[in-house]
């Protein structure tokens, strides 16, 4: 059986659906859309309408944070096309890789506390994790520098990418797929972009903290930062407000993605989020409610690799110029959804931008509607 509907109707269906609902902007944006410039929303719409359309993307939600408080937020196109839902700034996404900045929160609330140091051997914090030849500091894995495999090349070959049973204990069972790996690098020496190594960190945060990982996020950052929806990606639980999962066919009709129980890798791209719980996270780093700025700059601060490599890439998040201004962040991407988060500390500004398809280019749209904010859009891309 086909897992996607009349792919000759599909294309068309989504298109004028998307006019439709952009039109009126479906009418959820914050309460604290007064303080926000109807110019910049204007040009946001524009920029969301025409990007929508050019990747066939069902659904997209967007917020912006300005001068260091969360102005505005909304939805567009559909959360679910086959119950004609429509997508809300409170439309949960899969956030995929940026579950690993809130990780990286956790993980420097320990270090500034003096719970967790960032430089002793993982072991002494997740012991489930065995000794390599060379010792693993949390600083490292946090940087992607500890050698830590990524996913397999081989995608028939790897349970992992499109894993479809259901873990109790997400720690435990994620760590069991990478474990008793060889090290891609010696660690230190090279950078290595790793999910799996982000399970290993959310075993530090556990050994740490004496708390259950999901425990500790909860407690410590999303209830901290009024982030009341953002939660593990659980499958078999009735989650109000999640999107449905949609990819592309070779013909760029909408279909639905491949099934995905992300339950072994939280920490590093198994939570869902809202625009709005993640625009309030943005502020919350903005105003140092969950780390003080030495702390917060540290984690910003890009690792260097000893092979001279350049990097620009901190602890679990991204630096960059690309708006024009320095920023930092993260972009993700799995069965069903592309995300992007972006934040410009020096302007106190902030985008996020989730949407409900595999691969649809979050972070080139969230990279344009970040230089509307600040002011360093050309006219063209207006």
């Amino acid at each position: 059986m086909k897992r996607w509907f009349d792919a000759t109707r599909c294309g068309l269906f989504v298109t004028l659906l998307v006019g439709v609902l952009i039109a009126f902007a479906v009418g959820d944006a914050v309460a604290e859309d007064a303080k926000f410039s109807p110019d910049k929303r204007a040009q946001i719409e524009t920029a969301v309408s025409r990007f929508m359309a050019a990747k066939h993307i069902p659904g997209v939600s967007v917020a912006v944070v300005e001068n260091g408080q969360f102005v505005w937020s909304s939805g567009f196109g559909m959360a679910d096309l086959e119950n004609f839902v429509p997508a809300t700034s409170s439309t949960l996404y899969r956030l995929a890789s940026i579950s690993k900045p809130l990780t990286a929160v956790a993980a420097m609330q320990l270090y500034e506390s003096g719970k967790l140091d960032l430089d002793a051997p993982v072991q002494k914090y997740c012991p489930a994790f065995p000794q390599k030849d060379t010792p693993i500091s949390t600083r490292q894995v946090m940087g992607h520098l500890g050698g830590i495999r990524h996913y397999r090349q081989d995608p028939e070959k790897d349970l992992e990418i499109g894993n479809t049973k259901h873990f109790g204990n997400p720690i435990e069972a994620g760590l069991n797929f990478f474990k008793d790996d060889p090290l891609v690098a010696k660690p230190g020496t090279e950078f290595h972009y790793s999910t799996q190594g982000y399970t290993l960190v959310g075993c530090v945060v556990e050994g740490a903290s004496g708390k259950h990982y999901v425990d500790y996020m909860r407690d410590q950052v999303f209830m901290p930062a009024d982030m009341p929806s953002t939660q593990p990606d659980q499958r078999f639980s009735i989650i109000p407000h999640r999107t449905r999962f949609y990819d592309l066919d070779k013909s760029s009709n909408v279909e639905n993605a491949d099934f995905l129980d992300s339950s072994y890798k939280i920490p590093g791209g198994g939570l869902l989020s809202s625009a709005d719980d993640m625009a309030r996270f943005e502020v919350a780093i903005l105003e140092d409610k969950l780390l003080t700025r030495a702390t917060r700059d540290l984690m910003w601060t890009p690792l260097k690799p000893s092979n001279g490599s350049p990097d620009d890439y901190g602890l679990g998040w991204g630096t960059g110029k690309d708006a024009g201004v320095p920023d930092v962040g993260h972009t993700g991407g799995q069965q069903g959804t592309s995300t992007a988060m972006m934040i410009a500390p020096q302007q106190q500004a902030g985008v996020v931008v989730l949407t409900n398809l595999e691969n649809g280019g979050a972070g080139d749209l969230a990279t344009e509607l970040l230089k509307i904010v600040v002011g360093t859009a050309t006219k063209n891309s207006k």
